[in-house]
């Protein structure tokens, strides 16, 4: 199979010639139909997170067909369209047992612990846990980022923010996540401010149903006006030591902020006031992809027409482009919304 492969960290990635994998017990392979292009796989990539190992087939969004089926699985057969959350669950820890699967004590998660979907064939471990069947309504490029971007604002706006009808809900950051999160937070009935230093990302947020602020030094004032006292729930998509701040900041008494973006290095603790999360009993929340188990009520919105994942999609690319999407992460975004790369053999 065909795969998109580095051997260094921030070398450039190449397209390589690669055994086509086998099945493993109560695994299953999945021919990749649509992969996303992703933040965190640039992470990856730079050598932020210590679980790379080298070389590295990168990509944790992902759609496709099962092409082969390992001895013990049961509900899944060759011929099946399906998609999978980028944490693959073990399935039997306590936090899996639970239902938890996005917090699995012993994960896995292809584009960093395993090869991931860079390539013409993923696999996908202990597939009964881990495999989502995709409706025929729904295409592969809009399903590839239901495993991270768009299924992970779902989960942060459900799960963790318990947005209601009515409420303020404040998104700083309108990439991918970001941008999903908005769609989520409109279709759940919330009055939505978005926040970004893009014009271009602002302008897709606004199509989307969003009040837009850009993000300066009076942002903060500028959410409490327009909301009428601060927003009921904060999002931090973007992941900084300003952003994170500044989302805290926005919010209103009692109000709840979920942190989904990633601070890595310099920007990994930021200044939190704990007198004010004390004093007005704000809560912070952490919020980590989706469980298995929430997929079937976020599918079912999205077959009805209530979500539309496919309004996060900023721009579709081939497979031989991946290399450079990969590197033109370096430098500022190109497109508003997320990048997905489509797979053909």
């Amino acid at each position: 199979m065909r795969a998109v492969q580095y051997d260094r960290f921030g070398a450039a990635p190449a397209i390589v010639d690669l055994p086509e994998p086998v099945a493993p017990a109560e695994g299953v392979v999945v021919r990749v139909a649509a992969t996303g292009v992703c933040r965190s796989d640039w992470h990856a990539w730079k050598g932020h997170d210590d679980s790379v190992v080298l070389p590295h087939v990168p990509g944790h969004e992902f759609a496709g067909v099962v092409s082969a089926v390992g001895a013990g699985v049961s509900g899944f057969a060759v011929g099946d369209r399906v998609t999978a959350p980028f944490v693959f669950a073990c399935g039997t820890c306590e936090q899996c047992q639970q239902g938890a699967t996005q917090v699995c004590t012993r994960q896995q998660q292809p584009g960093f612990t395993l090869p991931g979907s860079y390539a013409e064939s993923v696999v996908v471990p202990h597939a009964d846990v881990n495999l989502v069947a995709l409706p025929d309504a729904v295409g592969f490029a809009e399903a590839a980022g239901l495993g991270c971007r768009f299924g992970t604002a779902y989960h942060a706006v459900h799960a963790r923010g318990r947005v209601a009808a009515g409420e303020w809900v404040v998104v700083y950051g309108c990439g991918g996540v970001g941008l999903s999160t908005v769609i989520v937070a409109v279709a759940a009935g919330a009055r939505v401010v978005a926040v970004d230093v893009s014009a271009a990302a602002l302008e897709r947020a606004a199509a989307l149903g969003a009040e837009t602020l850009s993000m300066d030094d009076d942002v903060v004032d500028a959410v409490h006006d327009l909301t009428g006292g601060g927003a009921h729930v904060s999002v931090d998509a973007f992941g900084s030591r300003a952003t994170s701040v500044a989302a805290v900041a926005s919010l209103r008494p009692r109000g709840r902020h979920v942190q989904v973006g990633l601070l890595l290095g310099d920007e990994a603790v930021p200044a939190i006031p704990m007198g004010r999360v004390v004093g007005d009993e704000l809560e912070l929340l952490g919020s980590h992809g989706i469980s298995v188990g929430e997929y079937a009520a976020m599918l079912d919105d999205v077959v009805a027409g209530r979500l539309r994942p496919s309004e996060s999609i900023g721009r579709t690319i081939g497979f031989d482009e991946l290399p450079d999407a990969i590197l033109a992460m370096d430098g500022p975004p190109t497109a508003a919304g997320m990048t997905v790369a489509v797979v053909t053999r």
